[in-house]
């Protein structure tokens, strides 16, 4: 009887595992079949235009086939540093204070707050942009309001019910006993917050910067209502300019043809640059923790 029962527990667990392991093949085979999609369409464009003509190109006219998309690099990457450079610190200091500082009644409600704003939609937050984020910068700085600050503004908004939630989680996940070894020693709260748990904590809160980045990079409809979709090169956060997403959900609806392909090249781009983002903070992950 005992060894039925083993047996039974025993094809249970194999179903289970199996089970898993299918969804872990099914996770990989659909980010390959995107990559081969997105690569296969946008191959040839890049071989057609050059890809140093491609990439550092500073005009994109696709009436005449000139296809250059620096520009819109140069905005996606000031509208992303700018939005982890507000957001970042924001985020981890309200981790920080629904971890270790808040009373529980206070956190819940705190909680509840970054749970709604992590479900409001992203036209949402571009709507309020455009109704309130770029009349006041027009109105303190002008040209319009529509700027690559508006979307800075947002983005870090809208990136921070990842860094607080992932955050949170793993400054929890810090023993006990770090905290009470470094207040017995006599350390004050604070200091104990910043020097034994953050860096105990550092793994979780860089991977909350690494989707953060991930959001910012990847956002379109909330960017396409505040930051003017201008294809210029941009020399001020003041200045209206297009991000690398914006161009592909403007253009691929009427887009044939080489400027099809382009945009389709233009995703090819985006996806290599956020590999790359990916591979290097990840590095970062892993050095940090194996030191």
């Amino acid at each position: 009887m005992d060894r039925k029962k083993y047996r039974k527990k025993k094809k249970i667990e194999n179903i289970i595992e199996k089970t898993f392991l299918v969804s872990a093949l099914v996770s990989i085979l659909s980010l390959l079949l995107i990559m081969i999609f997105i690569f296969g369409k946008g191959a040839p464009a890049i071989n057609k235009i050059g890809l140093s003509n491609f990439i550092f190109g500073l005009n994109w006219e696709p009436s005449a086939d000139i296809y250059g998309i620096f520009p819109m690099i140069l905005a996606s990457l000031y509208v992303t540093f700018g939005a982890i450079v507000i957001g970042v610190p924001i985020g981890v200091f309200t981790a920080i204070f629904l971890s270790e500082i808040a009373p529980k009644w206070l956190g819940k409600i705190v909680e509840s707050a970054v749970q709604l704003l992590a479900g409001i939609p992203s036209v949402i937050y571009g709507f309020f942009g455009l109704l309130v984020i770029v009349p006041l910068i027009d109105k303190y700085y002008g040209g319009g309001g529509n700027s690559i600050l508006a979307a800075i503004i947002i983005l870090s908004a809208m990136i921070l019910p990842t860094i607080i939630t992932i955050s949170e989680n793993a400054i929890k996940a810090v023993p006990k006993e770090y905290k009470e070894g470094s207040l017995a020693l006599g350390s004050s709260e604070i200091q104990t917050i910043f020097k034994v748990i953050l860096p105990a904590a550092k793994s979780g809160i860089l991977t909350s910067v690494v989707l953060g980045i991930g959001r910012a990079i990847g956002e379109t409809m909330a960017v396409i209502l505040v930051i003017g979709n201008t294809v210029q090169l941009p020399s001020s956060i003041l200045d209206r300019a297009r991000t690398l997403t914006a161009n592909i959900a403007i253009e691929m609806g009427y887009a044939y043809g080489l400027h099809q392909e382009a945009l389709f090249a233009t995703g090819v781009i985006l996806f290599i640059f956020i590999m790359i983002i990916n591979f290097i903070l990840n590095f970062l992950i892993i050095d940090r923790n194996s030191n």
